[in-house]
């Protein structure tokens, strides 16, 4: 039982948390009002970042086609999706599908993958920084342009300087951070603390999230199939998503490893940038995201175990 938890404490937290925030929002708005998200966000994504060595990526560099189509996917192809599906969810779940498929890869998630199914965790640790550092502004653009249908004001130039101050320079301080020998070694030494952490912030977030959406499930009359219709999409999308950039990668001659790290990389996304855009809007707009990263966790999981070699 305690192997059981300590694999899958952060989904069973997670589902308890919007159970719970959820169904008692009104009596627990108070504390989620008083919660310092913008500092949370910040403080999560430089705890990711801590540990992450972005000088170690040379070679993936010199060998950009893999990268490149990871990136493509998941700018191009996801949105594209998403856009298509969005027709047939309701305003708020629509936005929220998009704002989903707009944010980057997944800071570690995505590497960690890669690599237990014997891929090339260094491309996706590429694709997870170059979609990071520019989602100040590719992420505001894609989100302008494929929300168009919706009924909301989408500021370009507000939304890409919270990005900017919210995000990349978290990353960045990171990054100067580690050349400082003592904190490097110390990050590199504590890491499995800096990830509890980062899981114990986004956690928090969810619950700020979860008690807005429980204010307003309450007001929809049969949001159940609209539930059922958007699990059905997000698990739809990245599926689709993760097979095309496994048979693109072959199509153009990529090894196995490149092959792997692309359908993950190119498949994934990051739910506190998620949750930092939606939270913005408001009403129901964060539940495709939690959606989206929880089918992410369960169908990864259980593509990387398939695809793992036998001597890991």
């Amino acid at each position: 039982m305690l192997k059981f938890w300590r694999r899958y404490w952060f989904l069973l937290s997670l589902t308890a948390i919007l159970a719970i925030g959820m169904g008692w929002s009104a009596q627990l708005t108070p504390l989620a009002g008083g919660l310092p998200r913008e500092w949370i966000i910040a403080s999560v994504l430089l705890a990711m970042a801590l540990p992450l060595r972005f000088d170690a990526l040379a070679v993936a560099l010199r060998y950009p086609r893999p990268v490149l189509l990871a990136v493509a996917v998941n700018w191009l192809l996801i949105p594209s999706l998403a856009w298509l599906a969005s027709h047939w969810l309701m305003p708020d779940l629509a936005l929220g599908l998009i704002i989903a498929a707009a944010v980057p890869c997944t800071l570690a998630s995505a590497a960690v993958w890669t690599r237990l199914a014997g891929g090339n965790d260094a491309v996706s640790l590429l694709v997870t920084i170059i979609t990071n550092l520019s989602c100040f502004f590719v992420t505001p653009a894609l989100i302008q342009f494929f929300a168009g249908r919706a009924d909301v004001t989408i500021s370009f130039s507000e939304m890409a300087g919270k990005l900017l101050v919210l995000i990349v320079m978290p990353l960045v301080l990171a990054q100067l951070l580690r050349r400082i020998t003592p904190v490097s070694h110390w990050a590199n030494k504590r890491r499995p603390l800096l990830t509890g952490y980062a899981q114990c912030g986004i956690l928090a977030i969810v619950f700020v999230g979860a008690v807005h959406c429980g204010s307003n499930i309450a007001e929809l009359p049969k949001f159940e199939a609209q539930l059922a219709l958007l699990l059905l999409i997000v698990v739809a999308i990245h599926l689709i998503a993760w097979f095309s950039g496994f048979w693109l990668a072959g199509r153009l001659g990529l090894a196995r490893g490149e092959q792997i790290a692309v359908a993950f990389a190119g498949s994934q996304k990051t739910l506190m940038v998620g949750l930092t855009i939606a939270l913005q809007f408001g009403g129901l707009t964060m539940l495709p995201m939690l959606a989206y990263h929880v089918g992410q966790l369960l169908i990864d999981t259980l593509l990387a175990s398939r695809l793992r070699p036998p001597d890991k």
